[in-house]
């Protein structure tokens, strides 16, 4: 099973800063765990310097990672708020590929959460239980 996994990195900020990254180190632990092989993708790993790209670098890489969000089994998406790059991916996963997006999210009213997720969850830990009661089992691999 291939995993993406989405999520706020610099969100809504006005500067270059960028939020903590840890919960994809908890999102990629527990799929490991609980779905052996699983193949994760995850943009932060594959470009931790991305902030600083030039605009040409930062284009190639948002246009590569959203493409590959179109290329996978499932994509698990955090979302503590808004995130424009995150609801492409999800986009990109729910609608060109036609992958199982679950949402970590408190945003349930949200139509992009809503409507391109197959399951919210308001908390990492609510998300954390699920996959390992075998909630990713039914995914293709």
């Amino acid at each position: 099973m291939k995993v993406f996994i989405a999520g706020i990195m610099q969100g809504s900020r006005l500067d270059d800063g960028v939020d903590d990254q840890s919960y994809r180190r908890r999102i990629a632990a527990v799929l490991k765990h609980h779905l052996p092989g699983v193949e994760i993708i995850d943009p932060w790993e594959i470009f931790p310097d991305s902030p600083g790209y030039t605009d040409e670098q930062g284009k190639r890489v948002f246009i590569s990672m959203s493409e590959a969000a179109a290329q996978v089994d499932a994509l698990v998406a955090y979302v503590p708020r808004a995130s424009m790059g995150t609801a492409i991916e999800m986009w990109q996963a729910a609608y060109v590929g036609q992958a199982k997006v679950y949402c970590i999210s408190p945003l349930a009213t949200n139509w992009v959460v809503r409507f391109l997720s197959d399951k919210v969850f308001p908390s990492l830990e609510a998300f954390e239980e699920f996959v390992a009661k075998g909630g990713m089992n039914h995914t293709p691999q």
